[in-house]
């Protein structure tokens, strides 16, 4: 189609407990095309920080490549993020997973005071910068308070505060300068100012179906800034 925006998809490897959540990076490759959006995926070629076995929950005696690893979501069309050319994508999105706490980040570890590989730093600061959305779904949205820290303020949620884990990775984000409020009901919060949507997804616990409409609710604003 002639003139589809061009969506990125950074992904961080495959498995919710070492990766990019699955359903939620499909449900979200689904939302785009449906809105005749173009999915572009991009994955750092970088090892993750460890794989995790999701049957027991402890961690394998091996190595894998986030890059690779994320071929399984992209069907093999996966593009290096150090190879991607920002100017040709229109809005960015990012699913949550731990990955995007252990691999793209160090979120999972230090919290507040994680490091965040400095090409997914460049890539947040980039689609800012030029004033391009960026969705970020469940626990994504630490990479963007984190690599934003001291260049532009953001409106963060992770969910309703009433929850305790949303609580305290609400007053862990304070600490890095960004504002949180509170969404429930599959809402998403939304930073008109610096065009950020945040959708909460499985830190609510959501049923999978529920993800798809809180997926779906995020990418129908997407399309309002295109």
């Amino acid at each position: 189609m002639k003139n589809m925006k061009k969506i990125g998809v950074l992904l961080s490897g495959c498995g919710v407990y070492d990766g990019s959540e699955i359903h939620e990076a499909t449900l979200a490759l689904l939302c785009l095309a449906q809105a005749n959006l173009e999915a572009v995926c991009f994955a750092p070629n970088h090892n993750q920080h460890h794989v995790i076995n999701h049957k027991t929950g402890e961690v394998s005696a091996e190595n894998r490549n986030i890059l690779v690893e994320s071929a399984r979501i992209a069907r093999g069309k996966v593009e290096d993020l150090a190879t991607v050319n920002f100017q040709d994508l229109d809005a960015l999105l990012i699913p949550g997973g731990f990955g995007a706490a252990k691999n793209l980040s160090s979120w999972a570890f230090q919290g507040a005071e994680a490091e965040v590989l400095p090409a997914v730093k460049a890539c947040m600061q980039h689609f800012i910068s030029h004033k391009k959305p960026i969705v970020a779904l469940c626990i994504a949205p630490t990479l963007l308070a984190k690599s934003l820290q001291g260049v532009v303020v953001p409106t963060l949620s992770f969910g309703n505060e009433a929850r305790e884990n949303i609580r305290n990775t609400h007053a862990e984000i304070a600490k890095t300068g960004s504002t949180t409020i509170s969404v429930e009901n599959m809402a998403c919060s939304v930073d008109e100012k610096n065009k950020i949507i945040c959708a909460p997804c499985y830190m609510m616990d959501y049923s999978i179906a529920q993800v798809y409409v809180n997926i779906q609710n995020a990418v129908k604003h997407l399309q309002t800034w295109l």
